[in-house]
């Protein structure tokens, strides 16, 4: 199992941590590369062109290959690295996971609300239960994670409701299919940047949402 919730399959790409050192597959890592002007960017699409530069999907990484300078040792060359590199990767996969929820909704594979999404755990169709990370513990302690698949409660009711067209938005749950699987590895991702306390993931892989 990786730290971005899949299983490790022999085809997958697999890149190194420049701080940690390990291997493991893309889903887990957050891609970096070096500007013309030498800046440190994050690729969080893993569209940019230039050489890759991985870390460990999480903020005390992140920081870490900052102050050590370890962006310019994989460079091999002097880079600028912005002050606010972990803010940036953050505020970047928290849009990603709320566009991605939103195009589920848009797709009929998403709900909200407490009863609704009580009906479709209840009924099975749910595979992926998001939960907002300041609404009542008591009141999402109700609900439970989906048989084989995954819980999250990294982002914020008002980022909830952004991707449900609404104010804010306490429950939601995905249905099974690749909307939810991209879900679930944003979402992995963003939970090690924000080090949610309000629960812990389900821990199944990915590919059974």
């Amino acid at each position: 199992m990786t730290r971005g919730g899949t299983e490790k399959t022999r085809d997958e790409p697999e890149r190194r941590c420049i701080v940690t050192g390990d291997v493991q597959p893309k889903a887990g890592l957050v891609r970096f590369v070096v500007s013309p002007d030498g800046q440190v960017l994050p690729d969080l699409a893993s569209k940019l062109p230039g050489r890759g530069i991985w870390v460990t999907a999480d903020r005390g990484a992140i920081v870490k290959a900052a102050a050590k300078g370890l962006f310019a040792r994989a460079a091999r060359a002097q880079v600028t690295v912005p002050p606010n590199l972990a803010d940036m990767v953050e505020d970047g996969l928290a849009k990603r996971v709320v566009e991605l929820v939103s195009l589920a909704r848009k797709a009929g594979l998403a709900v909200a609300g407490f009863e609704k999404v009580k009906g479709w755990l209840a009924e099975g169709r749910a595979k992926v239960l998001l939960q907002a990370s300041d609404g009542s513990d008591r009141g999402k302690g109700k609900l439970w994670t989906p048989q084989g698949g995954r819980w999250f409660g990294c982002l914020t009711s008002s980022e909830l409701g952004l991707a449900f067209g609404r104010d804010y938005v306490i429950h939601g749950a995905l249905a099974s299919g690749g909307l939810s699987i991209r879900v679930v590895e944003e979402a992995a991702k963003l939970d090690g940047l924000r080090k949610n306390d309000g629960g812990s993931p389900a821990g199944k892989e990915t590919k059974s949402a």
